[in-house]
């Protein structure tokens, strides 16, 4: 990927969330009937394109938990969020000034969402380790991402014409587990579904995925393309894409889920062991625990 393309994407993070990310938003809260524990704070990693369904999250899920924003969030972020908290609170509640507060670098949570993110991401490994940072002992983390059978007729169109990707690469479900395990996750489970889309134009679609997201891979065309060859992609799109029986362009997404756990931190035993000290204080607090019981 492209980390220029990367930091330019997330810039333009102003906007409304993508409708489709709002779904899988709203897909995923489902799953969080699975988990009996209820986090006293929890984190929106994602909050402008993460979608809506934060937000009723923090209504009706976790009313009683407290919601917080990464301390990475960018300017134009936070002024996003200002105004849909704005629209969204009520008139007692603005003159109470409450929103969720951005967290400090050592904050931890019972709960961190992230959704539909880790796939526009040039660094996911950074990503996640930042995540079992902001993460308590036995807390847990929920996200979501697209998979690699994301816009499969879109990319098989562009290989007929010889074109480049229509898309960077996106990971299998496997490969993010292994990742979660890999730094300090315990017991991803990992769930996978597929959505396809059916528009009634190419100009409907092409709207679509310019909201959805960016090509930010780093073998893309360099070329600038003018409107003729932008007239010559909607041709194409409608003589090249499946459509359904009733006459719908067709195209896939494929949505991963994952879910996992961030247990007690553990030293292995050698002649000398280092440890951090903020591992030594959470492991200290589970023994405290565990004696209480």
């Amino acid at each position: 990927m492209d980390s220029a393309a990367v930091q330019r994407w997330a810039r333009l993070a102003g906007g409304p969330s993508p409708w489709l990310h709002d779904e899988v938003g709203n897909r995923m809260a489902q799953r969080l009937s699975w988990i009996k524990a209820t986090p006293a704070t929890w984190m929106d990693w994602s909050p402008v394109r993460g979608g809506a369904a934060a937000r009723h999250i923090a209504s009706d899920v976790y009313k009683n938990s407290d919601k917080l924003l990464p301390p990475s969030l960018s300017d134009i972020e936070l002024k996003a969020i200002k105004k849909a908290n704005e629209l969204d609170r009520s008139i007692w509640q603005r003159l109470m000034r409450q929103g969720p507060s951005v967290a400090s670098a050592d904050t931890r949570v019972g709960m961190l969402w992230a959704n539909m993110c880790l796939h526009d991401t040039h660094m996911p490994t950074s990503m996640i380790r930042q995540w079992h940072r902001h993460l308590a002992v036995d807390g847990f983390l929920m996200f979501s991402c697209l998979g690699p059978d994301t816009l499969t007729e879109l990319r098989a169109l562009y290989a007929r014409m010889g074109w480049q990707a229509p898309c960077h690469a996106y990971t299998d479900m496997h490969d993010w587990g292994d990742m979660l395990v890999a730094n300090g996750f315990n017991a991803p489970v990992m769930d996978v579904e597929r959505m396809v889309l059916s528009y009634a134009s190419a100009e409907r679609l092409l709207q679509d995925l310019r909201q959805f997201g960016r090509n930010l891979s780093i073998e893309r065309s360099r070329v600038t393309r003018g409107r003729r060859w932008r007239q010559r992609l909607v041709a194409e799109l409608e003589r090249g894409l499946p459509r359904t029986p009733d006459g719908q362009l067709m195209l896939t997404f494929e949505i991963i889920y994952g879910h996992a756990h961030k247990p007690p931190p553990s030293v292995k035993v050698a002649d000398t062991s280092a440890i951090s000290l903020d591992d030594m204080k959470q492991m200290l607090g589970t023994a405290r625990q565990v004696g209480k019981r």
